[in-house]
């Protein structure tokens, strides 16, 4: 049985198991963009592969008491698909996640969407020219595997001796139990980025007691957020010109700043003032405020917003700890600095797996080793997409794409436009009736790090500080070092002179599938 589509006619089952054009791994920004863009290019055989039972990627997982995005509404929100009825400059979860709910049912998406179907192994086959999918609900083929799980999927909780034997409730941020009751309790909450930022407001006024664990003080901002006025939702639905226009002038905002975290650091030092102004009116007792204030150049690590957190600390039944975790025993707590304090509660706010993002241990590649094992000096793709001996995979947010002032949803679409050019290119290299798949090249690959870590050098995120940007070598394949538009100009086409076009030459071995001869074109751009 076959299915024709737009880039040409392929067999639904390959040796008795299902295949599809493309898979996509998650279903969040990242995963429904993809799956929107698959739909536009005319392709229909792909699936979406989600390990839980909704869509919505982080803006599922995360949600925590106070839980919203530090980027305006009208930017993190899709350009194909805007949203006119966003309620606040910088919405909340609730709102984000229904946002994507939306698209989902708006682009016809939940036929593809096969849910609690996590992927456990990725495996290229070079004889058949596609990758093996291993998942929960049984195995597949596809030519091509799109993997949109974010760096903001899998928690990291530290090891701190002595947790396991903790009688009270544990949780991570993003794993939130609203099953648990905060009232009344003692609760202890470990770190200070973002989530918990957030956090700490928004329980403060129903706990006993809360305890912030601060092994590092973050800068903060002003939140300059509000409810978006009826009248304006309205003319934003009526009018769509000026819904680009509240899009693209916080959009050419953003751009202005670049150059201060890439190649001007100093030029910071006024928003470092601002930041300083903030601490200053809201928190009085000089002692608190010496231990809230940074010692970093502000922009090293994530700006964070709030109008709250300051005050939140400042109330009798709140004590900041200027110390990590260092161990527990039982009920009590054990700083760094030797504080002790007791708590009937933990969370954890400490961030995630970004520069060791687990699904790398899963993907197996041409050469018989995981991507993990090939990123184990630090992760590295071909323009955030591709990484060398793994054909046909590629990667939405993948190394250095990630931004440090604004909107996520620019890189991921900027993504996008990759990964259509290279379904194109697959297609007409396959248009003789010939199976190919796209390699990117090692020297391509390795120059294209070499000039991203050397213009790396002289920005903020590693003149300033140690932050979660780094890998444990210490270099930064976290961050894009430049403007989402000149992000976007470097993957709007694919080069094939950065790739081999590798096609099958002979029958595959069935007691080895990985060892069928395969030529390798030399490419021409």
């Amino acid at each position: 049985m076959a299915e024709q589509d737009a880039v040409g006619r392929r067999d639904t089952t390959v040796r008795g198991r299902e295949h599809v054009r493309v898979a996509v791994i998650g279903s969040g920004f990242g995963g429904l963009g993809a799956a929107v863009r698959l739909r536009r290019e005319g392709i229909t055989d792909f699936v979406v592969l989600e390990r839980a039972g909704a869509v919505g990627g982080t803006w599922r997982d995360n949600s925590y008491p106070g839980c919203a995005c530090d980027v305006p509404s009208h930017l993190y929100s899709f350009s194909f698909a805007p949203n006119p009825e966003w309620p606040r400059n910088f919405s909340g979860q609730p709102h984000i996640r229904a946002y994507l709910e939306r698209v989902t049912d708006t682009f016809g998406l939940r036929s593809h969407i096969r849910f609690n179907c996590e992927v456990t192994s990725l495996r290229w086959n070079a004889g058949a020219l596609h990758w093996e999918v291993g998942t929960g609900q049984g195995p597949l083929t596809a030519d091509v595997v799109v993997s949109a799980t974010g760096p903001l999927s899998d928690p990291r909780i530290p090891d701190i001796p002595g947790l396991d034997s903790f009688p009270g409730k544990v949780f991570h941020s993003s794993r939130w139990d609203h099953d648990y009751d905060l009232r009344g309790k003692r609760v202890a909450v470990i770190g200070t980025g973002a989530s918990a930022i957030q956090i700490v407001p928004a329980i403060q006024p129903e706990v006993e007691r809360l305890t912030l664990f601060q092994r590092t003080p973050a800068w903060v901002l002003p939140r300059m957020d509000r409810p978006i006025s009826a009248f304006e939702r309205r003319l934003h639905a009526r009018v769509p010109a000026t819904r680009a226009l509240r899009r693209g002038l916080l959009w050419g905002i953003r751009e202005l700043q670049v150059g201060a975290f890439t190649k001007r650091p100093n030029e910071l030092g006024l928003i470092q003032a601002l930041a300083k102004s903030h601490l200053r009116k809201a928190v009085k007792d000089p002692a608190t405020r010496a231990a809230l204030t940074p010692d970093y150049r502000i922009g090293c690590k994530r700006i964070l917003l709030s109008n709250d957190f300051y005050p939140a600390l400042a109330r009798p039944n709140t004590d900041l700890v200027a110390s990590g975790l260092k161990e527990v025993h039982g009920s009590a707590l054990v700083a760094a600095d030797g504080t002790e304090v007791h708590a009937d509660a933990i969370v954890f706010g400490t961030g995630f797996r970004i520069t060791d993002m687990p699904i790398a241990q899963r993907v197996t590649g041409a050469n018989g080793t995981t991507l993990a094992e090939e990123w184990q000096d630090g992760m590295a793709a071909l323009r955030g997409a591709s990484a060398a001996g793994f054909p046909n995979f590629l990667t939405i947010i993948g190394p250095n794409t990630g931004l440090g002032n604004s909107s996520m949803i620019l890189i991921i679409e900027a993504q996008l436009n990759y990964l259509a050019d290279y379904l194109r290119q697959l297609a007409a290299l396959s248009a003789d009736g010939g199976r190919a798949a796209l390699d990117a090249r090692p020297s391509a690959v390795n120059a294209w790090n070499r000039h991203l870590q050397d213009r790396m050098r002289r920005t903020v995120w590693n003149t300033g500080c140690d932050s979660w940007y780094l890998d444990a070598n210490g270099r930064n394949t976290t961050v894009w070092p430049g403007t989402t538009g000149e992000f976007r100009k470097v993957t709007r086409r694919v080069d094939l002179a950065e790739y081999a076009v590798l096609r099958a030459t002979g029958d595959q071995d069935p007691a080895d599938p990985n060892r069928t001869a395969v030529d390798t074109e030399e490419a021409v751009a």
